[in-house]
């Protein structure tokens, strides 16, 4: 019987997501370029480029295949265990130049995330989960969620998918929701947020419809911060709804 070296595998991700983070900062005068027309999601020539470079690195380094954004799967049976990654989360926010975006990547086990890594280029923090050992860390220092218990002293962060119901019904209820909390925030990053939550900076992340590759990074850093990652509703898309908390609340 093989045994799994989560070490590499995790070291691997670590790799591929700084060496993308470095392309989509370096080189953004000539990636931040629109691909597509769709007046609701945002494609540039960085999603597919750092998307490649991470293809290669793990193509080459991991034996497991890969469920990414921009290509799908690298094999027509992605197995037990896969990677899934998101080469660019807050496509938006980088073509605009709002500093909230980062690369993703994240390896799962029977859809449970075991490892997950978000390198936020913009401010160079490198967020690492590994929910095989329990561990979350930001730049190598433990983060853990925050301790708070009651919505009206808590932070929500949500947002709105390019395909989001925009029907009456469906806007009454999510604004009901959101007036319980203290403050609620949109950033245009699942993947953010979900960092967010773990280090403590805000109590639950919550979107409905929102992409496999845009949140499972986040959900091994959250479950490894001692928060709960709740994934539901999965389609043949890959989209979910997700709640990711502190636990607590």
């Amino acid at each position: 019987m093989n045994i799994i070296n989560f070490d590499k595998e995790k070291e691997i991700a670590i790799k591929a997501a700084k060496l993308a983070g470095k392309l989509l900062k370096e080189d953004k005068n000539v990636l931040n370029l629109k691909i597509n027309s769709n007046p609701r999601d945002t494609k540039l020539k960085a999603d597919i480029k750092s998307e490649k470079l991470i293809l290669d690195i793990l193509n080459s380094e991991s034996s497991y295949p890969v469920l990414a954004e921009e290509t799908g799967k690298t094999s027509d049976d992605l197995g037990d265990i896969f990677w899934v990654v998101d080469p660019l989360d807050g496509t938006a926010n980088y073509n605009r130049n709002i500093p909230i975006c980062c690369v993703s990547i994240g390896l799962v086990k029977n859809m449970k995330p075991l490892i997950g890594v978000i390198f936020d280029f913009n401010n160079d923090d490198i967020f690492v989960g590994d929910n095989i050992n329990n561990l979350a860390r930001l730049n190598n220092k433990d983060i853990k969620v925050s301790d708070i218990q009651k919505k009206t002293d808590g932070v929500l962060i949500t947002g709105l998918p390019f395909n989001t119901d925009y029907s009456e019904s469906a806007l009454k209820k999510l604004i009901s929701d959101m007036q319980i909390w203290k403050k609620v925030r949109m950033i245009g990053s699942a993947a953010m947020a979900s960092c967010y939550v773990a280090s403590g900076k805000a109590e639950l992340y919550q979107e409905k419809g929102i992409y496999l590759w845009d949140i499972i990074a986040g959900a091994a850093i959250v479950e490894s911060a001692g928060g709960k990652a709740e994934i539901h509703n999965m389609n043949e898309t890959f989209q979910v709804d997700v709640i990711f908390s502190n636990s607590k609340i």
